[in-house]
């Protein structure tokens, strides 16, 4: 960010703000995989304040909400008191910063999963820390349609969300052009699963290790808001507990941090709706499989020249991990072993 775009990033958030306002300082933050973070230092009316603004990278992915949808929904949990960073403000204009961007106020902590993860000095208890999280989940499932407010452009809400998931993968590995037989073992088998209906809530669909802030103490906030939609509020727990977001801690189930009772009792304790947990084991070879696509859809983000990045390159090549993890989740029980003649 140079020097002119700071002077007209101040002049429009002093602007929003109905404040005097200097931006000091505005360094990259590093992650954000989708989209592009910066920290900025200003002094509001004297005072020095922290924000962080969040624009589009170079490329994005089809599945990911625009950043005015996405600052709608991190308004509206924060409305639900969802643990989130504030929102400040949210900038349309192009001739700001190159394209629209949102500002929230910036949050301490650390939200980087394999330290999070290794470094048992973060995050406090880590049991109290899943029964949080799982509090968070139930706070984020309390938006249900028909509280709606200012969040059509997710749409209808799914009749059935786990056909309607499995139509949506289908639809991006045929976009992406890509034959992978093990991704379609896997939709054909959660196809054939029980579907038990449960109402409709608001869900994360990104809700893991990396995309939430700890200091020393726990929780500091939930990140990452532009896969949210209408769904199965088990898929939020699927996804948690899915052993490819356990960065290697695979002996600790909910999110690799620590044990999935701890976290389950957090979610209900909290208000959440009743645990099933044959439902969250189909959504976690669900969450396998949309990562792949997702680990995909990056990999093309290099491939086709709009965005050269080893970082996007190595995750495509993410895939062929994912799938033999379906493959070994949903493969077919053993015969039974013949007796001899």
């Amino acid at each position: 960010m140079d020097e002119q775009a700071r002077a007209r990033l101040a002049d429009w958030l002093g602007e929003a703000l109905g404040a005097r306002l200097a931006v000091t300082g505005a360094v990259r933050l590093s992650g954000g995989a989708i989209q592009e973070n910066w920290q900025v230092a200003a002094l509001v009316d004297g005072e020095p304040r922290a924000f962080v603004v969040r624009k589009d990278a170079a490329a994005t992915i089809a599945a990911s909400h625009s950043r005015e949808h996405e600052f709608a929904l991190i308004r509206q949990a924060h409305e639900a008191r969802v643990l989130v960073p504030e929102p400040v403000a949210f900038c349309a204009d192009m001739g700001v910063l190159g394209s629209p961007f949102a500002v929230l106020a910036k949050v301490g902590g650390t939200g980087f999963g394999p330290r999070i993860i290794k470094d048992m000095a973060l995050g406090g208890d880590r049991e109290r820390l899943v029964a949080q999280l799982g509090a968070e989940l139930a706070r984020i499932h309390t938006i249900v349609p028909a509280s709606n407010k200012g969040l059509d452009f997710l749409g209808e809400p799914p009749a059935d969300p786990l056909r309607a998931d499995i139509v949506g993968l289908r639809q991006a590995l045929d976009r992406l052009g890509a034959a992978r037989p093990a991704l379609e073992w896997g939709l054909r088998w959660a196809e054939c699963q029980p579907s038990k209906r449960r109402d409709v809530t608001l869900v994360h669909r990104d809700f893991r290790t990396g995309n939430y802030m700890v200091d020393a103490e726990g929780l500091t906030a939930i990140l990452d808001w532009e896969f949210a939609g209408w769904g199965d509020p088990m898929s939020d727990l699927g996804w948690f507990c899915a052993s490819c977001w356990r960065f290697g801690r695979t002996d600790l189930e909910a999110g690799g941090i620590g044990s999935r009772a701890a976290f389950y009792a957090g979610y209900e304790q909290a208000g959440g709706w009743p645990v099933d947990p044959d439902a969250v084991a189909v959504w976690e070879v669900m969450a396998h499989i949309r990562w792949a696509v997702i680990a995909l859809q990056q990999g093309e983000r290099h491939a086709s020249g709009r965005e050269f990045s080893l970082e996007h390159a190595l995750t495509g090549r993410m895939a062929a991990e994912l799938e033999l993890a379906v493959l070994r989740m949903t493969a077919p029980a053993a015969p039974p072993e013949r007796s001899p003649a």
